[in-house]
């Protein structure tokens, strides 16, 4: 994924495109995530991604369906960000 990136569109379950701010990028072993947030809705909770790619070596966001994989997505999310107010 390009790490200029700054917004990705992602389709709902009824098929309606919103647009989410990309928060951070995280790479843990081996794996890239996302961490994104709506960017017209105000809500407090931000949603982890993982980047796969598919049968054509093109990228693709899945979620995190593993809770230890998720536990330790969120774990490095909230060290970052704890990292990141101490200025």
């Amino acid at each position: 994924m390009d790490n200029n990136a700054d917004s990705v569109v992602l389709r709902d379950e009824e098929g309606k495109d919103i647009e989410f701010n990309i928060i951070t990028k995280l790479d843990i072993k081996d794996n890239e995530y996302i961490i994104v947030c709506p960017k017209y809705e105000n809500v407090d909770e931000a949603i982890a991604l993982k980047i796969d790619k598919d049968s054509e070596g093109k990228d693709i966001l899945m979620t995190i369906e593993d809770e230890e994989e998720f536990d330790m997505v969120s774990e490095a999310y909230e060290i970052l960000f704890a990292e990141d107010s101490s200025y």
